[in-house]
């Protein structure tokens, strides 16, 4: 699916390469504002995090070129994500140190965390405040951003570090796709990041998204914008589909579309696909209130609401469905809220603005 509009200012290209389709938008600087010029999306049967080799990456390239072809994309300066579930984030405190000897001491922290070798990492991390009493790290093995610079640290209070993680390998392999076509790639970043800038704006209250994709659904925690906790499960909307295939020996086109028709409407039933549907998403509500129990008893604050993103988003009843079970107000986030588009595409743009929730938030970083 492709819309495309004409563009003067400079631009850029939002990509975000999931595992099972490539999602991209085109955003202008209007005068400070983002404005959207085009976006498009396709699918695709490649594990881009898993497979490793070079003809994985050359079919992802040539989706992407074909893909903005389609979409008449005016630019080549791009911004693509990480997955979440593919890097490593932790919350580490240190007692006050020299700027200067912070480096070495991040990386020597980190050791107690990584599951990989620290030769085979690349490690970042950003400063989030100075604390002045110590708290135990949070530690999960999901994901965060490759974040910002050192800060000028001063010497009275605790430092609470948000410690960043990925895989060298994966990072060259990003950096590949992107050089076979000759596109600017002028950041990556990780997703969860991507999805805080454009679904939460300038709340600063802790606040969950949870984004259901194909086949991995993330638990992000964010605080004051920053996402310091993520959590992932292999199971997302496939995972759904594919239960409902089995059910009722359709095909997986059938049962897609019967998810969408249907969807949680009638899970109180007692039918076999009901119950299955059930045990999917007891799955992902198990991990909600994880993650929420995680995030509170460390912080001794409160989530208030829960936003949904991803392709599965719009199940149907979905919201009042995870709602009455969290009880928390969960509701469907809108990426589109700060970004100028016409009017009259807004349904359109509405249907889709879950699936496009990464590639939005990667757009306007520069903007």
């Amino acid at each position: 699916m492709f819309k495309s509009f004409l563009s003067k200012n400079q631009s850029y290209l939002g990509i975000d390469i999931g595992m099972g389709s490539i999602k991209i938008v085109e955003i202008k600087n209007e005068k400070g504002k983002p404005k959207l010029v085009t976006y498009g999306f396709i699918e695709h049967g490649v594990d881009i995090v898993h497979d490793n080799s070079e003809e994985a990456k050359k079919r992802v390239a040539e989706l992407i070129l074909k893909t903005c072809k389609k979409a008449q994309v005016s630019t080549q300066k791009v911004i693509t994500g990480l997955p979440t579930f593919s890097v490593f984030n932790s919350i580490i405190n240190l007692p006050p140190i020299d700027s200067k000897d912070l480096p070495s001491a991040i990386k020597w922290e980190a050791k107690k965390f990584i599951p990989l070798p620290i030769e085979e990492v690349i490690l970042d991390w950003k400063i989030l405040k100075e604390e002045s009493s110590k708290k135990s790290a949070i530690n999960n093995k999901d994901k965060s951003q490759l974040v910002a610079p050192v800060e000028k640290i001063k010497k009275t209070k605790e430092l609470r570090i948000l410690l960043t993680v990925a895989p060298r390998s994966l990072i060259k392999k990003f950096v590949d796709i992107f050089k076979q076509i000759n596109f600017e790639l002028l950041s990556l970043e990780t997703a969860s990041f991507a999805l805080t800038r454009s679904l939460i704006g300038y709340d600063l209250n802790p606040i969950m998204i949870v984004d259901i994709g194909a086949a991995i659904t993330s638990v992000i925690v964010v605080e004051k914008n920053i996402p310091i906790l993520n959590r992932s499960i292999n199971i997302g909307g496939m995972s759904v589909t594919q239960a409902i295939a089995n059910s009722l020996n359709i095909n997986l086109k059938r049962a897609e579309q019967f998810k969408r028709d249907i969807g949680i409407s009638n899970i109180s039933a007692q039918d076999g696909t009901s119950k299955i549907i059930q045990t999917i998403l007891d799955n992902i509500i198990n991990e909600i209130r994880y993650t929420i129990e995680l995030y509170e008893h460390q912080n001794l604050k409160k989530i208030e609401k829960i936003i949904l993103t991803g392709g599965s988003a719009y199940l149907p009843n979905l919201p009042d469905f995870l709602s009455n079970a969290l009880k928390k107000k969960v509701y469907i986030g809108d990426p589109w809220f700060r970004i100028i588009y016409p009017l009259e595409l807004k349904p359109a743009l509405e249907e889709i603005a879950p699936r496009l929730s990464v590639a939005i938030g990667l757009a306007i970083r520069e903007i």
